[in-house]
């Protein structure tokens, strides 16, 4: 179990070199993990509206951070920095019932005037309006920020809104509008214009277009859920972040704020359901799962624990939701999140390129702003009262399977590492193909953990398994297939299964037509650091190439070979990924090859940490459709295919 630390105080309270931020003095007697309290969240809000309010336009209208611009252009990312910025200003304002030392909320009020003045389509330069939300040319981006705007007045409403000329009112209404006229992405998008409708019902300025935004947003969430706490973010299988900051999050303020019953008592259990799962998520140095798209959102991971805390609606003590939420913070903080400027860079501990995707500008990753809805809770709140408690990953080792989803958690307490299994998430929407040049390394990938990133797309593929042709490329994982997952009450062992089609990229051989029958079954089992990974083959051409690759962290990290593997099949060579991860600039993986014709049983064990100790499972018997292993001072493990079965004990 991790043990309380007290790191000095330079390394809590700054990012790079100058991009201090002024904190209070650490209480470790109310926060003996991470010593902050309240008033750090309030100071650190401050600390990042000041340094973005730097960059602002003269009226305040676009906050231009400097940095290359997203896919949407200069003008809408300055838009996107008012917005996310707003954002967190609101909930800080809003937290203290309306008071606001700083003026935050009339730089705020000054800049919707200024934006909604005369909203422009295109990139026209000069002047401070925001482009409009149905501009095709920038992406719909605008949609995206709107839902920050209306959620900004609608937590300040008696200090915004309410004391503005009704003409910048009406101006804001008509441009906001455009979230309910323009049609999103389909995904949580549909969450935007839902929020943009439930401010302008609660301004009084609801009708049919707002009522039919709300009930399309509410009907979409309804058909995107899937259990156990989790919605998939559009119609098909993609779990991620997007669960806390999106998918709980608006829906959840929308029922919160409004005092709706009715949707509290759908929302909110769904929501305690999810934290009892997605608390688990966070190591025990802080660090969210490394997993999923739009991860320069940092400790917007936090968003859906705080909400939790501030709803009632969690099954975390006040103390542990205080101890994820802060450790959130100042693990970023402390590794470098914040550049020369006091500005959130583009990445994960500082900039790192394949972290981005291409929608990501330089004001993208203040969407961090959605963790500061733990200000809402007031200062006689538990969650800044009650002492801090180890987080969940603290704790004895834990392995937890989330069939609906098809993820497996797992945990070990010595060092409070966490990873994540993956047999049911991807990145593959129901209408798309499977191309091999589509692979999505932030989904694509067997494992996940808060200590290790993927590997770049043109490097060696970290966590994965791949069939080549002789002498050709190895494929890609597109599309998962869940089988099934389960884990014990006590939540010592535990399993999840999936399929996939391999996809080859053209050229390699295997391309076209695609081979008939082929398939790779999948199926991974904790227990304590113990990772054993069994992948069945099926239908190969004679002489099909297998490589199996383990985690991207050199020393700290073990692969071996147990069955199946080309002699000498026990240990693995390395690979160089040059491109490294969002943790490390190099990294080398650790790599196992084997060969098959026809049907094939290809098993190994994995593990992660350097106070890890090796297993030595033995494999008792083997072949194309079981694997029978057995553990020194464990009971033994019999995993079978077609049907699919795990068993443990003689």
């Amino acid at each position: 179990m991790s043990t309380p630390s007290a790191p000095s105080a330079s390394t809590a309270s700054t990012g790079s070199t100058g991009s201090r931020l002024e904190l209070p003095p650490e209480d470790r007697e109310l926060s003996p993990y991470t010593g902050w309290t309240r008033a750090h969240w309030e100071a650190t809000a401050d600390g990042l509206l000041h340094a973005a309010w730097r960059w602002a336009t003269p009226h305040g209208a676009l906050l231009d951070l400097p940095g290359p611009p997203s896919a949407s252009g200069v003008r809408s990312d300055g838009l996107e920095g008012y917005a996310r910025t707003f954002l967190a200003a609101a909930f800080r304002v809003a937290g203290a019932d309306g008071k606001d030392p700083h003026n935050w909320l009339e730089r705020y009020a000054d800049g919707l005037a200024a934006g909604t003045r005369e909203p422009v389509r295109g990139h026209r330069e000069g002047g401070e309006s925001w482009p409009l939300i149905l501009d095709l040319t920038v992406q719909g981006q605008p949609m995206v920020e709107s839902a920050s705007v209306a959620l900004g007045l609608r937590l300040t409403k008696p200090w915004l809104w309410d004391q503005l000329d009704e003409g910048v009112r009406e101006r804001a209404e008509e441009w906001l509008r455009g979230a309910l006229r323009h049609t999103p992405a389909p995904n949580n998008w549909y969450l935007f214009p839902l929020t943009v409708a439930a401010f302008l019902e609660s301004a009084g300025r609801g009708d049919r277009e707002t009522a039919r935004a709300v009930e399309r947003g509410l009907e979409l969430l309804e058909s995107w859920y899937r259990g156990e706490g989790w919605y998939a973010d559009g119609d098909g299988r993609a779990f991620d972040h997007y669960n806390g900051w999106a998918l709980h999050l608006y829906p959840m303020l929308h029922a919160h704020l409004g005092a709706d019953e009715t949707l509290l008592a759908r929302y909110g259990p769904r929501l305690s359901e999810h934290l009892s799962s997605f608390g688990l998520l966070f190591g025990g140095d802080g660090a969210p799962l490394h997993f999923g798209r739009s991860l320069t959102y940092r400790f917007a991971a936090g968003a859906a624990v705080g909400l939790g805390a501030l709803t009632g609606h969690t099954p975390l003590a006040p103390g542990v939701s205080r101890r994820l939420l802060s450790g959130a913070v100042r693990y970023f903080l402390d590794r470098g999140a914040l550049d020369e400027d006091g500005l959130l860079s583009l990445g994960w501990h500082g900039e790192h390129t394949a972290t981005l995707q291409s929608y990501s500008g330089p004001a993208s990753p203040y969407w961090a702003s959605k963790a500061f809805v733990a200000l809402l809770a007031p200062e006689d709140h538990p969650l800044w009262t009650a002492r801090e408690e180890p987080a969940p990953s603290e704790g004895a080792d834990r392995v937890l399977a989330l069939p609906s989803p098809g993820l497996l958690i797992h945990s070990t307490g010595r060092d409070g590492l966490v990873r994540l299994h993956n047999h049911g998430t991807d990145h593959v929407r129901p209408h798309e193909g499977e191309t091999a040049d589509a692979e999505d390394p932030l989904y694509a990938r067997f494992a996940y953990s808060t200590v290790t990133g993927p590997t770049a797309p043109g490097n060696v593929a970290d966590n994965h398994f791949a069939l080549a042709a002789p002498g050709g490329p190895f494929s890609v994982r597109r599309r998962v297939r869940p089988l099934g997952a389960w884990s014990d009450p006590e939540g010592t062992w535990g399993w999840a299964a999936s399929w996939h089609l391999p996809v080859f990229p053209a050229g390699s051989g295997y391309d076209a037509p695609m081979v008939p029958g082929l398939r790779v079954e999948s199926l991974t089992f904790a227990r304590g650091a113990c990772e054993v990974r069994v992948h069945r083959v099926v239908g190969a051409p004679e002489g099909t190439r297998v490589r199996l690759s383990g985690w991207p962290t050199g020393a700290c990290g073990t692969l071996r070979g147990l069955y199946g593997w080309a002699p000498p099949m026990e240990e693995p060579r390395w690979e160089r990924a040059p491109q490294g991860t969002a943790f490390s600039r190099w990294v080398t993986v650790p790599v196992l090859s084997g060969e098959v014709s026809g049907s094939g049983l290809f098993v190994a064990v994995a593990t992660l940490g350097a106070e890890a100790t090796p297993p030595d499972p033995r494999v008792l018997s083997a072949d194309t459709t079981h694997v029978h292993l057995t553990w020194p001072s464990d009971p033994p493990v019999r995993v079978s295919f077609a049907p699919l079965s795990v068993t443990v004990g003689d």
